[in-house]
């Protein structure tokens, strides 16, 4: 009876210790990311971008997207790099509508988790005399994962 309360107790302790074990494919983490550009449209909406995120995968979505930013205004002078190697990165790009006044909107954290990435914004308003369409535009590291905007 002795040995069949050893073994009892064994058992329980393997079944205590694999029930408890984290898995690193449940890991929550930061991914960092690169500011490419944080700024507005000003040509009232005739860039024709409509409010929109984005995650950009290749060289041709960028380079589509960059020229329809550069319709009105030459945007992408100001970029901090325009020279992305897709096979590394990926762009994320979040648009607001135009707004009758300033905005601003902001990437504030991308997360990563077992099953996708997850990209926070915040948008807030102030004063300003002109039509602006707030964006920002950030490049993560390559990941398969789908993304998600909160």
């Amino acid at each position: 009876m002795k040995s069949y309360k050893s073994l009892l107790l064994s058992l329980s302790f393997i079944l205590i210790i694999s029930c408890t074990h984290d898995n690193d494919d449940n890991d929550i983490a930061t991914v960092s990311f690169t500011e490419i550009s944080k700024s507005a449209l000003y040509g009232n909406g005739d860039e024709g971008i409509s409010q929109s995120n984005l995650v950009i995968t290749n060289n041709t979505d960028w380079q589509n997207l960059m020229d329809q930013m550069n319709t009105v205004n030459n945007v992408t002078d100001d970029f901090t790099e325009t020279d992305i190697d897709f096979d590394a990165y990926e762009i994320i790009a979040i648009f607001l509508d135009v707004k009758p006044s300033g905005w601003e909107v902001k990437i504030t954290e991308i997360i990563k988790d077992d099953a996708n990435i997850h990209v926070y914004k915040t948008d807030e308003g102030f004063i300003y005399s002109v039509m602006t369409q707030p964006f920002h535009i950030v490049k993560i590291p390559k990941s398969h994962k789908p993304v998600i905007f909160h």
